[in-house]
């Protein structure tokens, strides 16, 4: 498809006399992890609610993959999943029930083989037959995220998704996105940490008081700074190279300790 997967232009939001949303402008290409940055009441989930057709804009325009999100919901909602801030997984039902009853719903040939094919993709096929509330933080919101997939929507928002997680399971939900991106789907996320779109997106806005203020590649945005001159670095291990040490191998990031001088 030509043209942006996502494209917005001058989306303004007011609640009253509050305005939320005072003029957003940015693009995300097809495939590619784009992270929304900004602090908590900065117009995130309003935004997001926006394109994905749960409230209407003020004014401005957005298309996502060349529909209109005003004039052509039906084929935005068609075009898209959604996952919020906290896991929308039933824990009643085991894993792989959740998964069929969504691809039920969604009238898909072979609920179970998707099913099952989605817990493989997710590496959850052991803890398929568990009920959902047995799973970890990190568990349940892969599984969230695989019952946004089911119908292959070619662009996914993913709605600071790992808020209120542990250090390993962001880790796990990170290398789950990356994933998403590998397989061709566009991924909007909103966060409010720093690390983590440094980590994943390929482009990062920042927005602020309801408006983009920088938008572009990590290099570009570090390259707003100076770079500082320093003569002598003894570097110390972050907190995450100790935690990953302490818990064991196979959390998904290289632990080694290097010396600069």
């Amino acid at each position: 498809m030509t043209g942006p997967a996502i494209s917005v232009r001058g989306i303004t939001k007011s609640f009253g006399e509050l305005r939320v949303l005072r003029g957003v402008d940015f693009e995300v290409e097809h495939g590619s992890i784009f992270a929304l940055l900004g602090s908590n009441g900065a117009g995130k989930t309003t935004l997001v609610r926006i394109l994905s057709t749960l409230l209407t804009a003020d004014g401005g325009s957005a298309t996502i993959q060349g529909f209109d999100v005003a004039t052509a919901a039906d084929q935005v909602r068609e075009s898209i999943s959604l996952t919020g801030q906290f896991a929308a997984v039933d824990e009643v039902l085991t894993g792989r029930e959740n998964l069929v009853l969504v691809a039920r719903l969604r009238h898909l040939p072979d609920p179970g083989a998707i099913a099952d094919d989605l817990l493989a993709r997710f590496s959850l096929t052991d803890a398929g037959s568990r009920r959902a509330g047995t799973y970890s933080g990190g568990m349940r919101r892969r599984l969230d995220i695989a019952m946004s997939l089911i119908g292959n929507p070619p662009v996914i928002f993913l709605d600071e998704p790992t808020t209120g997680l542990d250090p390993q399971a962001r880790i796990e939900v990170w290398q789950t996105v990356k994933q998403l991106a590998e397989r061709g789907t566009t991924v909007l996320l909103t966060t409010q940490y720093l690390d983590e779109a440094e980590q994943l997106a390929d482009r990062i806005a920042i927005l602020h008081e309801g408006t983009i203020i920088q938008n572009g590649t990590l290099a570009e945005l570090t390259g707003l700074l100076p770079q500082a001159k320093v003569e002598y670095v003894e570097k110390r291990p972050t907190l995450e190279e100790v935690f990953l040490a302490l818990v064991g191998p196979g959390a998904g990031t290289d632990t080694t300790q290097k010396e600069v001088a």
